[in-house]
């Protein structure tokens, strides 16, 4: 571990995953749904970027201007690359928080965000990052911020100490953080086999340690094996936000947006009559006792009038992202825990208005739904509750797209040319949405064969079996090919990624 890192990794690589909501255009909805003045954001930033992805894609595909740092130097040196494919202008720096907010070439930023990072880092990081939002965050702008919860995590605790005791015990020096986790997970799988007291009154524990067996050991190097993993109650992240003055605004999870989803009549009952959001958002923690909060943050909300949020509503557009033949399963269970009138005809309805595949805005659905007197706040409802379950995502306006699509092709066409070596990269920029969309690496393959001239699925099938391994090769990609085909590439055509 790079001592000037901090305590933080940088002997092995993050995944490279990518997280939508730090794409800004996310926000406008969860604003709007708020109450609160949707505000312009220009300029954006990412604290602690990792591999690159969320912030090469979201640069690529929307007119934000971003910058960004990561203390670990492959990983800029990876986001670079990225940039460079699509030719978006973005500041990649590999500095740590502290040099990041001293240098004098950054400007002012309308966003800022983190996923993840928060958790994982010194006190005396997190008090860099405060006081560089505090100094670079324009009065209005907005901060997104990811972090382990409590009390959700609360039970995890004494087993992510066990974890890094055991890869820290003397004598385990020379050997490598990947192999130093395995022989952790292996150990901590044998402790709890035997039955202790511990696992019984914390009854997840044990699927969560199954889980640290199949995940990605990249993965669990950075989420538990830093020096500082520190979860943290929601009012202890205002207390630290406070210098910045940054007051809560909403969730950034489209679940909490429907409390009818999560809670009971006698619980909503209850968060009702707390009018402070420090109190408030404390009590939800305790009720559903989420892992991770998704919360953005602003330096002053401004409250929209009823009429007006109902007219900046109807102006923002939605587009379909995945393929639904019918209402997912997750999306029928949400709907039977509602003890309101049952929202599967209104749900199945605005899925058949999408099912174009075209973008549409909230006020068209609206007027779509006039003969089923479907009132506007109900159809926000259902619009949460199918983003929720990743069918649909913000549009952007036509003119944006075009703008910024020579830069998205020039980034999709660098990630698909890598698939062909196996590059972990299953995401690709969409200028429609102005964020990532997911395509594995085999549907990329599909693509590369596309891009050359080949038309038939069994001959994309027959280009992509010449990149995987034989394993892979056994399963039926032309199978795959036929249902890419009459599934997934329409929607990609939509999404203007094809």
């Amino acid at each position: 571990m790079n001592d000037a890192a901090d305590g933080y990794r940088t002997d092995i690589g993050y995944t490279y995953s990518y997280h939508p909501e730090l794409n800004p255009l996310r926000l406008r909805l969860a604003f709007l749904n708020a109450g609160l003045k949707v505000p312009t954001i220009a300029s954006a930033c990412e604290l602690g970027f990792g591999q690159g992805i969320s912030i090469a894609i979201h640069a690529a595909a929307s007119p934000v201007h971003w910058h960004g740092t990561d203390i670990n130097p492959d990983h800029a040196a990876f986001a670079r690359q990225l940039a460079a494919a699509s030719g978006a202008e973005v500041g990649l720096f590999d500095n740590s928080f502290a040099e990041f907010a001293a240098r004098p070439d950054l400007p002012a930023f309308d966003y800022i965000g983190l996923h993840g990072v928060w958790s994982w880092i010194s006190d005396r990081n997190r008090a860099a990052i405060v006081s560089f939002v505090e100094r670079k965050l324009r009065p209005g702008g907005v901060l997104y911020l990811g972090y382990n919860a409590l009390p959700g995590w609360a039970a995890f605790v004494p087993v992510r100490h066990l974890l890094v005791e055991h890869a820290n015990r003397a004598g385990g020096e020379g050997r490598g953080i990947a192999d130093r986790i395995d022989d952790a997970v292996n150990f901590l799988a044998r402790v709890l086999a035997t039955e202790t007291a511990f696992a019984r009154e914390n009854p997840r524990i044990l699927p969560s340690v199954r889980l640290l067996e199949e995940s990605d050991r990249r993965y669990l190097a950075h989420e538990y094996f830093n020096r500082d993993w520190q979860p943290m109650h929601f009012a202890t992240v205002a207390d630290w936000l406070a210098p910045a003055k940054l007051c809560y605004a909403c969730s950034a999870d489209f679940a909490d947006h429907v409390d009818a989803l999560s809670f009971s009549s006698a619980q909503r009952s209850l968060l009702e009559e707390i009018r402070e959001p420090r109190l408030r958002e404390s009590v939800r923690d305790l009720i559903a006792n989420p892992l991770f909060r998704r919360d953005y943050w602003a330096k002053g909300v401004e409250p929209i009038s009823a009429a007006d949020r109902a007219e900046a509503l109807r102006r923002e557009r939605v587009i379909f992202v995945e393929h639904a033949g019918e209402l997912p399963f997750k999306l029928r269970a949400a709907l039977a825990l509602r003890e309101a009138e049952p929202g599967d005809a209104v749900s199945a309805a605005i899925l058949e208005i999408l099912g174009d595949r075209k973008a549409w805005s909230v006020g068209e659905i609206e007027r779509a739904l006039k003969p089923r007197d479907v009132s506007l706040d109900r159809i926000a409802d259902m619009l949460f509750l199918i983003a929720n379950c990743g069918l649909i995502q913000a549009a952007q306006d036509d003119a944006v797209s075009a703008r910024v699509r020579s830069r998205t092709d020039r980034l999709n066409a660098w990630s698909i040319d890598r698939a062909r070596v196996g590059r972990d990269m299953a995401k690709l920029a969409s200028p429609v949405t102005g964020g990532g969309i997911a395509v594995g690496r085999i549907e990329q393959l599909f693509l590369f064969a596309l891009r050359h001239g080949k038309t038939r699925p069994e001959e994309w099938a027959h280009e992509a079996s010449k990149f995987v391994t034989t394993e892979q090769a056994a399963v039926d990609l032309t199978g795959q090919a036929q249902s890419f085909a009459e599934k997934k590439l329409p929607t990609l055509r939509a999404l203007q990624i094809v």
